[in-house]
């Protein structure tokens, strides 16, 4: 891997959004915890140093050791790093006056800095900070200032460290790309390579050496991350890749036949299982969204032990795993606290004696769609929005049974197609039909109907990591209501959830 920028990180929340702005920037980049950071920093050409929720006068602050990269490598030290350098090189850090956070402009830049090339005051950044730099470090020269900020950006004399105590990976910062490019391109030097094409041929090559002649067998679930993977490992290894797509019967409707059909132009080698009556028998009687989620990949994982029995000499278990679940099991605090079990976290049982190997495990969810692209996937497969891996099990809330299944195949297929036929699909992230545990009276005919209330779910997000929810268009939320209610026997009422993540979540369990 072209390791080009180590990003260290203090627990700020924006720590992935550095990363997925060097990204943007053509520019490979590593997350690590300050205090465990990668062995051997020499193979880096660029540290950034992230945000923290800590401030710099707490005893129980973050203490990094920058032995190996101040003044050895260039060094952008953002917020909390801005500060930690400032605090711990002879300036000053005090508390403000007043909680810096939110929009502010840049009043001062200093003139000819490479630093701020292309950048000009009345330029909006993003301060997140209840601290502030009073005093300097040694030989800092201010380089920008805020309207209240007075030592908004820095350097250091003598060495390529740079620091602000602004925010450039958030949007609200208008110019943070601008900025982030002259810190790496034009003063650290960093080659900007990192493609989809290139990431392809790299991956190809270390999967044939990684994996050589053995076989591997691959859950597929239809979804854009188990597909692309598929696809990687199918290039390195051929007639070796062994998947496997398991029905668990509670996929969308027709979801099962329609993908093995899209795999089949694809030459990879499937073989479709279908385990509904099993996996809908573990979740008889069970209510509880967690257990719900339990059952479902304890069965999921004997299903496909199953198969894979069948296929002698397998080495080797393919998945999926992308980024932000590398980044969560790593991160400063250890694994952030559980709010729903993921369906392919967790690693395997004992007795499944596989190697486990991940192609996209340093992707974000839109670099796995641009990598698919560049392998030539029908956009149709590539644009699919995601599904979770419990499938309709937790947009039932409540137990499940084969008739509330089939009611929600219903309403999810008339809300699905209803926005592809309106074209408004592709401008949503993901969206879904929650059955509730509820009945509501209403009168069909001149008779009173009690019967099951439904909700309808659509967000617009970049990664899931949070999400605002759509503003449907209300003549096409009145059909959709009307179509599910006049055909989907056991509905007489449709809502539409309007709660953005956080506080909410996308899905309801």
């Amino acid at each position: 891997m072209q390791n080009n920028v180590l990003i260290l990180d203090f627990g700020s929340q924006f720590t992935q959004l550095i990363a997925r702005r060097v990204r943007e920037l053509n520019i490979f980049c590593e997350i690590y915890p300050f205090n465990n950071p990668p062995k051997d920093i020499s193979q880096y050409k660029a540290v950034i140093l992230s945000g923290s929720p800590f401030s710099v006068r707490s005893e129980d602050a973050p203490h990094p050791d920058l032995s190996q990269i101040r003044g050895v490598l260039p060094t952008l030290a953002v917020c909390y790093g801005a500060q930690y350098i400032a605090h711990f090189s002879g300036g000053e850090v005090a508390p403000s006056d007043t909680r810096e956070y939110g929009r502010a402009k840049l009043s001062f830049i200093a003139e000819n800095e490479v630093f701020f090339k292309n950048i000009n005051t009345g330029s909006q950044v993003w301060m997140s900070h209840s601290d502030s730099i009073k005093k300097l470090p040694e030989n800092g020269v201010k380089l920008a200032s805020t309207e209240d900020v007075q030592f908004a950006a820095y350097k250091i004399e003598g060495e390529p460290t740079y620091a602000i105590q602004f925010h450039p990976e958030v949007y609200h910062t208008i110019d943070g790309k601008q900025l982030l490019e002259n810190f790496l391109v034009k003063i650290a030097g960093v080659a900007q390579n990192w493609t989809p094409d290139n990431f392809v041929d790299m991956t190809v090559a270390e999967l044939k050496e990684k994996v050589g002649d053995d076989k591997v067998v691959l859950g597929l679930s239809g979804g854009v991350d188990s597909t692309v993977a598929a696809v990687l490992l199918n290039k390195a290894i051929g007639k070796n890749l062994y998947c496997i797509f398991v029905n668990n019967g509670l996929l969308r409707k027709n979801e099962f036949e329609s993908v093995l059909k899209q795999y089949e132009g694809m030459g990879l080698n499937v073989k479709g299982v279908d385990a509904s009556e099993r996996f809908l028998k573990a979740l008889e009687g069970e209510s509880d969204p967690e257990l719900k989620r339990k059952a479902i990949g304890r069965v999921f994982i004997e299903v496909f032990d199953d198969e894979a029995h069948e296929i002698t000499d397998v080495e080797w278990l393919g998945q999926g795993t992308i980024y932000p679940d590398v980044i969560e099991s790593i991160s400063v605090n250890g694994p952030s606290a559980t709010i729903k079990s993921h369906h392919n976290v967790g690693g395997l049982p004992d007795y499944m004696k596989l190697q486990i190997v991940e192609p996209l495990r340093m992707l974000f969810k839109d670099e796995v769609r641009r990598v698919g692209a560049s392998m030539g996937i029908d956009p149709e497969l590539l644009g699919r929005h995601p599904f979770p891996g419990p499938g309709l099990a937790i947009r039932i809330l409540g137990d499940i049974t084969a008739e509330k299944v089939r009611i929600l195949q219903e309403v999810d297929a008339i809300f699905i197609n209803g926005l592809k036929n309106a074209g408004l699909y592709d401008k949503v992230w993901q969206a879904g039909a929650i059955l509730l545990p509820v009945n509501s009276v209403g009168v069909m005919g001149d008779e009173r109907t009690y019967e099951k209330c439904v909700a309808l779910r659509a967000v617009e997000s970049t990664d899931g990591m949070t999400a605002d929810w759509v503003n449907l268009p209300y003549e096409f939320l009145q059909k959709i209501s009307n179509d599910i209610i006049n055909k989907v026997k056991g509905v007489n009422r449709v809502v539409y959830d309007i709660s953005s993540k956080p506080p909410a979540t996308i899905e309801w369990e």
